[in-house]
């Protein structure tokens, strides 16, 4: 009886020895680490808040057929830090009248200007608007200005639109010329293509005739 125990114990212990010894080679060949990147990349789609810039018309092409009318909608979410009537008092904010082409941060009847804002430089000129509009905390980095901006193109336009009106009255640009479609391109090169075939087989027909 005790040399049967014996034995199976002797194969249990030996099964035992060859099953942790399988593991640990099988871990060898088979290691699993974590990616350092999860998931995987579907070709032709790009990560959320990644790419190029966003299409769409350029400042010049909405300033061309902004909406004034719109513009002066969207000023009542500024009404309550400016004026813009001509020689009206400063609030939380500057007076806005005649501010298109202005010096940036300068007058405004002593308004108390950030420095980050005075030392910009330059004129509020369309593109700068547009900019400072977008995001006041970008565009001058320690302005005193709260408001958050406005992420619409084309609200932007309308109400830069609107202000010029106020006392400015600057001319506004002309819409951006229109890209070229592809198709054109293609046929004008095809084109460019036979004349210089025509201009080189010239020659070769005057040769025939002898002359």
């Amino acid at each position: 009886m005790g040399d049967r125990f014996n034995t199976a114990a002797g194969w249990a212990l030996f099964a035992g020895i060859i099953a942790l010894g399988g593991a640990i080679v099988s871990s060898k060949f088979f290691h699993e680490e974590r990616p350092e990147k999860l998931g995987y990349a579907i070709e032709g789609v790009e990560a959320e808040g990644t790419g190029g810039a966003a299409s769409g018309p350029g400042l010049n092409t909405l300033l061309a057929s902004a909406d004034v009318a719109a513009g002066e909608k969207i000023f009542a979410k500024c009404a309550a830090c400016h004026t813009v009537n001509q020689g009206g008092a400063n609030g939380i904010g500057p007076n806005l009248y005649a501010t298109v082409g202005e010096p940036i941060g300068q007058g405004k009847a002593g308004f108390a200007f950030s420095e980050a804002l005075k030392s910009k430089g330059g004129n509020w000129t369309f593109e700068s608007l547009d900019h400072w509009l977008t995001s006041p905390r970008e565009f001058a980095a320690g302005t005193k200005m709260t408001f958050a901006g406005l992420g619409n193109p084309a609200d932007r336009a309308n109400l830069i639109a609107w202000l010029n009106t106020q006392g400015s009255n600057l001319p506004l640009p002309a819409a951006d010329a229109a890209p070229a479609a592809a198709g054109d391109n293609a046929a004008a090169v095809e084109g460019g293509n036979a004349a210089a075939s025509n201009v080189a087989e010239a020659p070769a027909a005057k040769d025939a005739t002898g002359k």
